[in-house]
């Protein structure tokens, strides 16, 4: 019984104990995970409206599986956003989105319009996760001058 209890719980909450600070998540993670999950359903979308306007015959279907396939690549990106080098993957994601006005202009629109939204998202995350950091190390010090407070 005490076998099938453990078993249902991931190892953060196992290894819980009362008193145990929650870890700080940072805005710049989800921040850029907000924007490439937005930009992925608007591609899906994009990749039936380029189907709609071209047809089966006439390019359509090239189209809306290379738009849904960048889409699955930008939900995937989610995930490593959090890896030094997801951010970087999220900027060549942004450069790609923004090629697929050669497919159809209205993308240069869609594509601009995402890139100025991951770099106001992705400098101002990290600003504000800069700001954190600092307040946390201020309260840090302020609780070891002040340990009957705390």
């Amino acid at each position: 019984m005490a076998e099938q209890r453990k078993q249902r719980y991931t190892k953060k909450q196992l290894a819980w104990r009362p008193n145990t600070p929650k870890p700080r998540r940072s805005t710049r993670v989800m921040f850029a995970s907000v924007v490439l999950s937005l930009q992925a359903l608007a591609l899906g979308f994009a990749g039936l409206a380029m189907f709609g306007l071209r047809g089966r015959f006439d390019g359509g279907v090239p189209a809306l599986l290379m738009c849904w396939g960048l889409a699955v690549v930008l939900f995937v990106a989610c995930a490593f956003v959090k890896k030094p080098w997801g951010i970087g993957l999220g900027w060549a994601l942004q450069i790609v989105t923004v090629a697929y006005g050669l497919l159809q202009p209205a993308m240069y629109l869609v594509g601009l319009a995402f890139l100025a939204l991951w770099a106001y998202c992705v400098i101002k995350g990290g600003k504000m996760d800069r700001i954190d950091d600092e307040r946390e190390r201020e309260q840090k010090a302020w609780d070891a001058e002040h340990p009957e407070q705390a």
